[in-house]
């Protein structure tokens, strides 16, 4: 997963999170990603940086690639991070510079930690279903934890819990008792949730935890704002519990977790606490070093842009 912008802005991360609850209704900005794929990119958002560690939030599709190559990410650099790939409808073959090959499949977690330095590739397989469609996520790693050693999981079977024409799926952290296999350094929560026409249902939440859901298809009452796909609905913090109508069959992302309390600069495919370490690594990406080569992806290597002309300034919230 990557930002291909040719000319990136640094990502102020780390907007003040609502001490309460709040209905943000957000939209995304289209995006090209790779070859052949746009995206709606929801995070950042000129209206909200970051939920909890969440950074950075991608939703593609459905796209018919029947006829194209589908998604086709050349190699490139990552540190600071743990990448999250979630798909609804196709396939996405990753592979890294530690030497993992795999494809990933629709509701099978691909969870990269980057720590220090790790590169990938994600691309469709040569042999692809006719729809594309999923979402891409960053999470921001805490600074005892940003340089670990990186690791790439790959979990084909995660925990599930439901009732009420509800069928969430654990991808990172906890809800209502189940617990997702990934590894995670800061409690957070990221589940898939499906409704069946007309479902109601009160999903349990953390009031210690800052919340959002992403629409990824059909249209869903969020405690009475209706959220369709392309847009990210902010709910902020203090809740217990969160109501859910499905108007048609519909699905969600639900992402939250403590609100992140550390400055972060985010540019490109870097998160890191200060210019000096974003240039660094961007210098070392280009020259060939620290971050290992991707092996077998058909194509060159993709270099990172020139940095923008003043100093890149770490941001934060203040609680």
């Amino acid at each position: 997963m990557s930002n291909l912008d040719v000319r990136p802005t640094p990502d102020r991360c780390g907007r003040e999170a609502a001490s309460g609850p709040v209905k943000d209704l957000l939209t995304g900005r289209t995006v090209q990603l790779g070859e052949s794929t746009q995206v709606r990119r929801l995070l950042p958002n000129l209206g909200r940086r970051m939920v909890g560690a969440w950074c950075f939030v991608d939703h593609y599709g459905p796209d018919d690639i029947a006829d194209e190559p589908g998604m086709q990410v050349p190699p490139h650099p990552h540190m600071g991070l743990q990448t999250v790939s979630w798909l609804h409808e196709g396939s996405v073959l990753h592979r890294d510079s530690l030497g993992s090959l795999q494809t990933v499949r629709p509701y099978e977690l691909g969870l990269m930690t980057s720590g220090r330095a790790i590169a990938h590739s994600e691309e469709s397989p040569r042999e692809h279903a006719r729809l594309l469609h999923g979402a891409q996520l960053w999470v921001a790693l805490p600074d005892a934890h940003r340089h670990t050693a990186p690791a790439f999981e790959h979990h084909a079977e995660l925990p599930r819990v439901g009732a009420d024409g509800l069928d969430a799926k654990l991808i990172l952290g906890t809800v209502d008792g189940a617990a997702s296999p990934g590894t995670t350094y800061s409690a957070l929560v990221g589940a898939d949730l499906t409704l069946r026409e007309d479902a109601e249902h009160r999903l349990p939440l953390d009031p210690g935890f800052e919340y959002a859901v992403l629409s990824m298809t059909g249209s869903v009452d969020v405690d009475g704002v209706r959220v369709e796909p392309g847009s990210i609905l902010y709910l902020g913090c203090g809740r217990r519990e969160l109501p859910l109508r499905a108007r048609t069959d519909a699905s969600l992302l639900l992402l939250g977790g403590e609100p992140f309390e550390e400055e972060l600069v985010m540019w490109w495919n870097f998160v890191g606490r200060t210019h000096e370490e974003i240039a660094r690594a961007r210098e070392e990406w280009n020259a060939g070093t620290r971050f290992g080569e991707v092996h077998g992806y058909a194509g060159a290597r993709l270099m990172a842009p020139d940095l923008p002309p003043g100093p890149l300034k770490p941001r934060g919230r203040a609680r």
